[in-house]
């Protein structure tokens, strides 16, 4: 436990420490050893002070040794890295394909590993193949397959990722995966398939995964499921969409699609049972070797040959160590207490992968298996087989209810009862026939198993739409979420223990924590980091305003998707009072309609035009935005100050003529939000009232590009600060250096989405105050 500490702390620094501090650290880690070893072995001292002593001095060694651990592992994984200068540039690469490739809308994505380059680039990269970039030149791509050696064209960045309060760390993910760079193949003639097949023991897994993927996609090409058995089968999940996930989170079922540990241990168990039943009916196998020995042992490799055609998670792996543990102290007829299987699978995910600490799956995972054991043991009778079950899916329900909380800001209240339909038909039925398919390709399986998937969603589904399905609130602070856990074990402890009932009371801080709003008369802005787009979220003392949503990705991924509604979760928000679209720009209305039909809004407001599917999804909310409208909320006040109403002025010729424009005032402070008006906006603005325009604080019109943000809006508008709402290396390559060297002659400070992430902004009595989502939780691999 100490050990996971001190990894745990060093992914949660801010910086790498450097050679002196490591060294610091573990010359006192070796004297505290010294000193505890001395201690355990003084006659002078108590028994109990000396082993009290000897324990606190082996946990402080412990920590110092992981913290060390990790730094030295991170260390070497930065190392691999994308030189700048090598960032955009195209680069001739021959390597394997090592990884599944995914089908998106416009190509494939697939990991590839470097084996010659023109340049000094990372062992594994990401890398993109693309259709095309527009829908009028899209072209076919060769086959791609797992194991296959190419020559290709790239071009590549460095790990960068959208960074925003409680939002997923993109940059972790690629660090915790050892994928150093990103990028897309180049159109190229020289792009080439070497061999069709390299060998080598991962890349024979990952093309037998890609085949069983292929069977399965044959086999049921309409089956709405067959995403779910494709997951179970080999565990690739980016099948199931959207809208399955949601129906699984709201009942509490995740776990039961992915690998989980009751899976491996599932097929552990039936490959032991099958062979020891074997085993015991052949005297001269008997004779030789026990055949419970022999089962264990069958049973482990079986569980190892799953977890490697699963990909590997962190859940799947905690179950094989634990089963290693069992099988070798079976095999030296040694006894293990079960804690102590639990502790060394922790130590071993660790040494093995120190980033694991920052998975939910890991926390969820090893939780759950740590209240199983804490509920299971120390009784003393064993109740009914209904009555053990009922304790322990109440354990698990109660007892992971602070984790998910800060992990997804929700739990599911239907849980024990979707559970305790879905566990024994998936467990039990679904994923032996999924696997079964996956040995044996006989249609029937996949058939029975897509039926009895069918079926399991019958009640799932029913229950997920009913209103109080879940439990959702703001992400609470860390420490709520201790307290709560130290409540939850309390309330777990064995009859006769005194005022079990005192625990469930710690757990009302934490279900009934919200976090602060602004004052009334103040203001919260947050231009959220949607990569090349805007998305504002506006917060008052009881309102809420999103200003565009970002861009849409593809047809089934966009910011509202993936960025909006979990920051908007996460921020406590469970409606909005006005939803702002202020064109129809894919990079400002991409993501409005997931946002409509994902939180309840009251009001719309846009310049959209009559046909577009968010009007028509809001109906009679919906209001055009024209400027002159003015609205007041807990003392902050708004007004439009762009465009004109149809027939004021001449017919616009761009869409980004007729982009919304919004001012924000707070106790005498001005923000100004410009969406994408150009040029010729500007002026009009200019000609209908320059001192309207006057802020403190400014988003910047249309990214920074070289069609706004003229000398004259520069001068009537006088920012104390910018903000450039960009993507990182844009292929519009924005903001334009002409216009970022016009900002910045006049002095303004400048902030900028792609180096900071979101941009919180405070408004209220005095200077405004800005803030930056990697100034307030920094990591040490966040690029800046």
């Amino acid at each position: 436990m100490a050990f996971a500490a001190g990894i745990l702390a060093l992914q949660l620094g801010a910086a790498l420490p450097s050679s002196t501090e490591m060294t610091a650290v573990v010359g006192v880690g070796a004297a505290v050893g010294a000193l505890a070893w001395a201690a355990s072995l003084r006659r002078g001292l108590p028994g109990g002070a000396a082993m009290l002593l000897s324990g606190l001095a082996l946990a402080f060694v412990a920590a110092a040794a992981g913290w060390s651990y990790a730094a030295w592992r991170a260390e070497l994984r930065l190392a691999d890295a994308l030189p700048g200068e090598w960032e955009g540039r195209d680069v001739s690469v021959t390597g394997v394909v090592t990884s599944l490739p995914q089908d998106f809308e416009r190509g494939l994505r697939f990991v590839f590993e470097v084996e010659e380059s023109a340049a000094p680039l990372p062992r594994s990269i990401s890398l993109a193949w693309y259709k095309g970039f527009r829908d009028d030149e899209w072209h076919s791509l060769p086959e791609i397959h797992a194991g296959e050696r190419w020559r290709l064209t790239v071009r590549l960045k460095r790990p960068h990722g959208n960074v925003n309060p409680h939002g997923f760390d993109y940059e972790g993910w690629l660090l915790e995966q050892g994928l150093r760079a990103t990028g897309y193949v180049r159109p190229a003639d020289d792009n080439v398939r070497l061999d069709a097949f390299v060998p080598g023991v991962m890349n024979t897994v990952e093309r037998l995964r890609e085949g069983v993927r292929a069977r399965f996609r044959r086999a049921l090409p309409d089956g709405p499921y067959a995403g779910v058995l494709v997951a179970l089968a080999v565990g690739d999940q980016r099948a199931i969409g959207p809208e399955l996930w949601r129906v699984f989170a709201r009942t509490g079922i995740s776990h039961l699609v992915a690998i989980s540990g009751l899976h491996v241990t599932m097929i552990a168990a039936l490959f032991a049972g099958a062979v020891s039943w074997i085993w015991r009916r052949s005297p001269f196998l008997a004779l030789r070797w026990p055949a419970r020995q022999a089962g264990v042992v069958a049973g482990f490799g079986a569980a190892f040959f799953y977890c490697l055609l699963a990909g590997w998670g962190v859940p799947a792996q905690r179950t094989l160590y634990m089963l290693g543990c069992v099988a070798l102290a079976l095999v030296l007829r040694r006894e293990i207490a079960p804690s102590r299987l639990l502790a060394l699978a922790l130590g071993v995910v660790l040494v093995c992968d120190p980033w694991a600490v920052l998975a939910a799956g890991f926390w969820l995972s090893f939780g759950a298996v740590a209240l199983l054991f804490f509920v299971g043991n120390g009784r003393l009778a064993r109740d009914g087989r209904m009555r053990e079950a009922l304790r322990t899916q109440w354990a698990i329900t109660l007892g992971l209810i602070p984790a998910l909380l800060v992990l997804f800001q929700q739990f599911s209240l239907v849980s024990p009862l979707a559970n305790a339909i879905a566990i024994p038909l998936v467990s039990f039925i679904v994923t032996p026939l999924a696997i079964g398919y996956a040995i044996l390709p006989l249609q029937m399986l996949a058939d029975l198993a897509h039926a009895a998937f069918s079926l399991t969603m019958l009640p799932v589904r029913w229950l997920s739409e009913l209103p109080w399905a879940y439990w959702q609130q703001a992400a609470p602070p860390p420490a709520l979420a201790v307290l709560a856990t130290l409540g939850c074990l309390w309330a777990l402890m064995p009859r006769g223990t005194p005022a079990r009932w005192l625990g469930l009371t710690l757990l009302v801080p934490l279900v009934s924590w919200a976090p602060p709003r602004p004052a009334p008369g103040e203001a919260k802005v947050t231009v959220l980091d949607v990569g090349q787009g805007l998305a504002v979220h506006v917060q008052t003392a009881g309102r809420d305003l999103i200003y565009d949503t970002g861009p849409a990705f593809s047809a089934d991924a966009n910011s509202g998707e993936r960025i909006l509604l979990p920051y908007l979760k996460a921020a406590g928000v469970r409606r909005l009072d006005t939803l702002l679209v202020t064109h129809q720009d894919n990079d400002h209305a991409g993501g409005a309609e997931a946002v409509l039909t994902g939180i309840p809004v009251a009001a719309v407001m846009s310049s959209l035009p009559e046909n577009h599917p968010v009007r028509l999804i809001a109906g009679a909310r919906h209001r055009s935005c024209v400027a002159g409208l003015k609205w007041e909320w807990d003392g902050v006040r708004f007004a439009v100050l762009h465009p004109l109403a149809a027939g004021e002025g001449a017919a616009p010729r761009k869409t980004n003529e007729v982009a919304c424009v919004l001012r924000i005032e707070a106790a005498g402070r001005r923000l100004l939000l410009t969406s994408d008006i150009e040029a010729a906006s500007e002026t009009a603005l200019l000609g209908r009232d320059a001192s309207s325009l006057a802020s403190d604080v400014l988003v910047v019109p249309h990214h920074g590009s070289r069609t706004s943000s003229t000398p004259a809006f520069i001068a009537a508008t006088e920012p104390r600060w910018v903000i450039f709402p960009v993507g990182y290396r844009n292929r519009f390559r924005h903001p334009n250096p002409e216009v970022w060297a016009r900002w910045s002659a006049t002095g303004t400070a400048m902030a900028r989405t792609d180096a900071g992430g979101a941009v919180i902004v405070h408004l209220g009595a005095g200077e405004p105050r800005l803030e930056t989502a990697r100034a307030l939780a920094p990591r040490y691999w966040h690029g800046r």
